[in-house]
């Protein structure tokens, strides 16, 4: 049971330092990630998106981390790809990519 606990406590934290990229302006995204490293102390921080924008978590990773976080050492520790299948609109199955980033502090 406790070691159950711990595996709820770690996806609870998991989540907490995770940003979700989507339609908001693209600095909203890269002052998300900084606060997670300054101000919460994160040691790493997973950047997740899908469909249309996967190319802003991109350069929300890399803007994060070449511009911003140059005071302390932040590397991409992994990068995992995939795709969620999901019902639009319309009712019919269709299947969106998916990318995560996990940014680690050194």
């Amino acid at each position: 049971m406790a070691k159950e606990m711990t595996e709820t406590a770690r996806a609870a934290k998991s989540a907490e330092n995770s940003i979700f990229i989507g339609g908001k302006p693209f600095m909203n995204y890269v002052t998300g990630v900084v606060m997670q490293f300054n101000i919460n102390k994160a040691k790493e921080v997973t950047i997740k998106s899908r469909g249309k924008f996967i190319s802003k978590a991109v350069d929300v990773a890399e803007v994060s981390r070449r511009k911003f976080l140059t005071d302390i050492k932040v590397s991409v520790k992994k990068v995992s790809i995939g795709s969620e299948e999901f019902e639009n609109k319309e009712g019919k199955l269709v299947n969106v990519s998916v990318l995560e980033i996990v940014l680690r502090r050194d």
